[in-house]
């Protein structure tokens, strides 16, 4: 080539004279990375347990993951933080979830080093190492990595996907989302889906549509420039949405119950190799009822969730066989190194009883039998926000004890496929060396021949914290590198050190045996009992499912692993230590602009994300929209935040001024006028006089009266006798104008676009509320 180049910051080699005859040219280089340098993916599935996959030993069919452990490698030993969003950031950036201060899920961030939900510059992701080398750079599906009140359109944008090192996004950035009324980001804006679930949209198959498009836009243009992709679908993760037929292809397989499918998936983990031919299956979890002592109907409805859920992850098996066909037909499978993880085990959300809306775990309110069967047949559809119950998570670990947010191996240790024909000669062979999410980065960079920068964008790099285990792709036997491994979330505390593991339960071995719940507050005198008292001792390298703990005979070994634990908490930001779970996301938090007491919403914007805008639970409040209504009328929504899981909608149908507030989708109160909406010009307003003073362990917000107002006059009220008291979903952000997700409620359809014309929409929490005594007398009177 006789083009000269140069390495942007080094001197200009070329020539500079007086005129363009006298001179020679020479051109900064472009980032290219090495030839042959192989493409990167990163799938990440939510929850799903070490026995779900079907090369782990799980009856559900997952052929295109199974292709990939069937020429590539699957581990055993692989470790999480047992919670998404700490395990992501461990995932993209090599170091410890509280060095990367995500103690927890960006919700539940608190104001200490180790847990402020702000990943830190200094913790570069893959994706801005590899943007260095030529590489481009995707994401798809769940992010779950910007601190909550930094989502909105207001930024900043520099922890959103693209500020991080992607070049492109296409997903949600919250914890979770609905799978077919999806809250999806665009880049940096959010758009809507092209379809509706009526025409057949499921977001797994829309972001795998997107994920090959990413690819073939470039590899059109440069053939040989490598990609990082990061491909997170919201799957498994609550809700448990699938197409029937999907569900309907388990009919029937899971009728003999949870003990069933443990001993039938332990005895096939051992004939594959994926446990020791020794290991023995963990206790029945006390938490769990025993199968034979449901009754008929709890047990048609828990095999029918389960049912689901096998769906679910079939149909996402499929999808991502699509991703993967897609790269074998482009010549590029082969050269792509894939890496399959779950972000922790099966989850427990779901409750003793499962549920149909999961809302109600993230507002502490218990679901029942009799609703949960109301709506079986529902379940999988756009209507519910289903999950399972705690059996079937407890059988989704085998053989391990417990579940997501716990440190037993239940929801640390976690299904890991490793696929690289041409890197890796071996075929269809499990390594069993102790590895963590911590660990991927660095694995990735040895593999393509890359260092850790020193510096990204002018920021020093922190040291990366995992160890790489490439050394182990085409050596069975070779040593484990990662030797000692703290782990603590929400007070459950454990440690590995070279074949031994110190586990610290909280609030105990089980609800059952403790007394307490998830969330149990953990003080200092109750910690210095834990640390005196709880700590059990196992030997995993010769007790696979830590059945046996041996503390009482090894309490030097155990004193010694308990000291590990305080000094790797020390190194890596881990105090203190927050035990209230759910109870966090009422903390208060910085926002990005000064807290006030008027919000102001406008029509043709973006949603914006109650973490970043104004907080209605338990507090009374007004929604005044200024509009003008032709004289023909008009309908549609003002405002709307939330959706078929709970929410509020303040609309006009009918001619009337409506207002529906969804209790967690479990009861629907509505408020509508007396009287038409006139033409012309108004002040449509809603106000939420509180009349008692919450309940939020019992799952129940500040309840109140509603009142509809035309310009101040009074016309129409009604008791709202239950609101959600924490949350209105993970990421339920506010509209004006319309709401385009799934409906708050079934008395329209989304997304009921208003007709007429409004200049805004303002929601105020001074707790100023209009006092029209007369008015409320005289309908009372005209009820009579």
């Amino acid at each position: 080539m006789s083009l000269k180049e140069y390495k942007p910051g080094t001197a200009f080699p070329g020539v500079i004279g007086r005129t363009f005859d006298q001179s020679s040219p020479a051109w900064p280089q472009p980032p290219r990375a090495r030839e042959g340098a192989p493409n990167v993916l990163f799938i990440i599935l939510d929850d799903t347990g070490f026995a779900q996959l079907g090369c782990y030993g799980s009856p559900i069919e997952t052929p295109n993951l199974d292709a990939l452990a069937q020429n590539g490698l699957l581990y055993n030993n692989m470790h999480t933080t047992a919670l998404c969003s700490p395990t992501r950031s461990c995932v993209i950036t090599g170091r410890n979830h509280h060095s990367n201060a995500m103690s927890c899920i960006t919700e539940g961030a608190t104001g200490y080093p180790g847990s402020n939900g702000n990943i830190p510059f200094e913790s570069g992701f893959l994706s801005e190492m590899l943007l260095q080398h030529g590489y481009n750079t995707y994401a798809l599906g769940k992010w779950h990595l910007t601190p909550a009140d930094q989502l909105s359109a207001a930024g900043p944008y520099d922890r959103w996907p693209l500020g991080r090192g992607m070049e492109r996004f296409y997903g949600f950035l919250g914890g979770e989302t609905h799978q077919y009324h999806p809250e999806l980001v665009y880049d940096n804006h959010a758009v809507e889906a092209d379809r509706t679930p009526e025409q057949g949209y499921h977001l797994t198959e829309d972001l795998v549509d997107k994920a090959m498009g990413f690819i073939a836009d470039s590899k059109q243009v440069a053939p040989e420039k490598p990609f990082f992709m990061y491909f997170c679908p919201g799957a498994m993760h609550a809700p448990h949405h699938v197409p029937e037929e999907w569900a309907d292809r388990y009919k029937g397989k899971f009728d003999a119950g949870w003990e069933s499918y443990r001993q039938q998936v332990f005895e096939r983990q051992k004939k594959l190799g994926v446990v020791p031919a020794d290991a023995e299956l963990s206790r029945h979890d006390p938490d769990v009822q025993p199968w034979e002592s449901l009754s008929a109907d709890e047990k048609k409805l828990y095999t029918r969730m389960m049912e689901v859920f096998a769906g679910f992850l079939t149909h996402t098996d499929h999808h991502i066989g699509r991703l993967i066909e897609f790269l074998k037909s482009l010549g590029e499978l082969d050269n792509t190194l894939v890496m399959v993880l779950s972000d922790n085990g099966a989850s427990s959300e779901g409750g003793p009883r499962g549920m149909v809306n999961e809302a109600l775990f993230f507002n502490n309110v218990t679901s029942t039998l009799e609703e949960n069967l109301a709506a079986m047949d529902k379940l999988g559809g756009p209507e519910v926000c289903n999950h399972y119950p705690w059996g079937w998570t407890w059988a989704g670990n085998t053989p391990f004890r417990r579940w997501k947010r716990e440190t037993y191996r239940g929801g640390i240790s976690d299904p890991f496929i490793v696929h690289w024909p041409e890197g890796i000669a071996a075929k269809g062979e499990i390594r069993t060396q102790y590895a963590h999410a911590i660990d991927m980065v660095p694995t990735v960079l040895e593999a393509i021949g890359m260092e850790a920068p020193a510096t990204i964008r002018g920021v020093t790099q922190s040291p990366i914290e995992g160890l790489s285990f490439a050394h182990t792709f085409n050596d069975a036997r070779a040593e484990s590198r990662h030797i000692i491994q703290y782990f603590e979330m929400m007070g459950h505390r454990s440690i590995y050190h070279d074949g031994w593991r110190a586990v610290c339960p909280w609030p105990g071995t089980s609800f059952a045996e403790s007394g307490k719940f998830f969330g149990a507050p953990l003080d200092k005198d109750k910690l210095t009992e834990l640390d005196a008292a709880a700590w059990e001792l196992y030997h995993v390298a010769t007790d696979f499912a830590e059945n046996n703990n041996i503390g009482p005979q090894n309490r030097a070994k155990l004193i010694e692993m308990i000291a590990m634990w305080y000094v790797e908490a020390g190194k890596y930001k881990v105090l203190p230590i927050d035990s209230r779970g759910t109870m966090r996301f009422a903390d208060e938090r910085p926002r990005i602009a000064r807290d006030r007491t008027s919000y102001a919403f406008y029509p043709r914007t973006g949603g914006v994300p109650v973490s970043a805008s104004v907080n209605i639970l338990n507090r009374p409040h007004s929604i005044t929209a200024d509009v003008e209504v032709p004289e023909g009328g008009a309908e549609g929504i003002l405002l709307a935040q939330g959706g078929n899981d709970g929410g509020f909608s303040l609309y006009i149908q009918n001619g009337k001024l409506c207002y529906a507030y969804n209790y967690v989708g479990r009861k629907i109160y509505c408020v509508q006028s007396v009287e038409p909406v006139p033409g012309g010009p108004h002040k449509l307003r809603f106000e939420f006089e509180v009349s008692g003073k919450p309940d939020i362990s019992k799952g129940k917000g500040a309840p109140g009266k509603g009142q509809l107002y035309f310009d101040g006059r009074l016309v129409g009220q009604g008791q709202i006798e239950l609101t959600n008291p924490l949350t209105i979903g993970l990421l339920s952000s506010i509209v004006c104008g319309l709401a385009p997700g799934a409906p708050v409620t079934p008395a329209y359809k989304p997304p009921f676009a208003f007709t007429g014309v409004i200049h805004s929409v303002i929601v105020d929490v001074s707790g100023e509320l209009i006092k029209d005594t007369e008015a409320e007398v005289r309908m009372i009177l005209a009820r009579q």
